[in-house]
């Protein structure tokens, strides 16, 4: 079916298996000002990466479900594992409505590189996708960019959970970084959502390791136009001059914790439900913090 102009002011649907996507939801929100926005975060099930691929199809098709019933008029994967997994999936059973996915700026990067050398770093998974490297092959053959694939284990587990000041995310950034550095690589691909987050730390070992300028590449700029155009397509954009644009938060694990990440990495107060999906799906209205 097509949404009429009546879902103008529905909220658009963002999800990421914990807080990496905010680096996305913060783009939407710098393109976007006006849409509303809820989020969840699938936090108790984080990592993706290290799951058999029926059980993250599984989650997506849940939390879409829970983000559906909230009235939500778009969709946006805001996580790269999710998407190899379930994107497809996702739109066949929600073919009326517009979804966003995300993917690694093999394209960008290409376009970016002097050299030709492209560093990937992502997750197991996302690396290991059909899709991705099918990506890489039609890129490689349209440009000549050589891409060095980097698995980052444990990577998004330490920013989602841990510290980001800690030693040991230095000491995993150096291990996963310095060989790209030294196979020549001068632009690195940030293929999960997790990375910008600690974009600052990785700049500092590249400050370490690199005399020249290494060119970081974040897609979440482009999903958030991604996501402008299909919406301006659709007629669903939100215009201005209505209520200020609201912004929600739900997650699977600690309420306490996603309200601190939206305080420490986007400076917003933001309100945040504890809420169990899928299967046991026992409280949809979620526990308030």
């Amino acid at each position: 079916m097509i949404l009429s102009n009546d879902h103008h002011d529905a909220p658009v649907g963002i999800f990421d298996s914990g807080v990496g996507g905010l680096s996305v939801l913060r783009h939407i929100q710098a393109q976007l000002p006006n849409e509303h926005l809820l989020y969840f975060a699938d936090s108790a099930f984080a990592p993706y990466g290290d799951k058999p691929e029926h059980v993250v199809v599984q989650r997506v098709l849940d939390i879409a479900a829970f983000l559906a019933s909230r009235g939500v008029k778009a969709l946006v994967v805001a996580c790269n594992t999710a998407t190899v997994a379930a994107v497809r999936v996702l739109r066949e059973r929600y073919s009326a409505m517009p979804i966003v996915g995300v993917e690694p700026g093999l394209k960008p990067g290409a376009a970016s590189t002097r050299n030709g050398t492209v560093g990937v770093l992502a997750t197991e998974r996302t690396l290991r996708g059909e899709k991705f490297l099918l990506l890489r092959d039609q890129v490689a053959a349209a440009t000549g960019a050589r891409f060095l694939l980097q698995a980052c284990v444990g990577l998004a587990d330490q920013i989602e959970f841990g510290d980001p000041g800690a030693p040991v995310l230095d000491a995993m950034l150096e291990r996963y970084i310095a060989p790209l550095l030294a196979e020549g690589a001068d632009t690195l691909v940030l293929g999960c959502t997790h990375y910008p987050l600690v974009q600052a730390s990785i700049e500092r070992v590249l400050h370490r390791h690199a005399a020249r300028e290494v060119v970081l590449i974040d897609t979440g700029e482009a999903v958030a136009r991604q996501l402008a155009r299909l919406l301006e397509a659709a007629n669903l954009l939100r215009g201005a001059g209505h209520e200020p644009a609201r912004l929600e938060g739900f997650t699977s694990a600690s309420g306490a914790a996603l309200a601190a990440a939206f305080a420490s990495l986007l400076g917003q107060e933001v309100p945040v439900r504890e809420v169990a999906v899928g299967a046991t799906l026992s409280n949809p209205l979620g526990t308030h913090i």
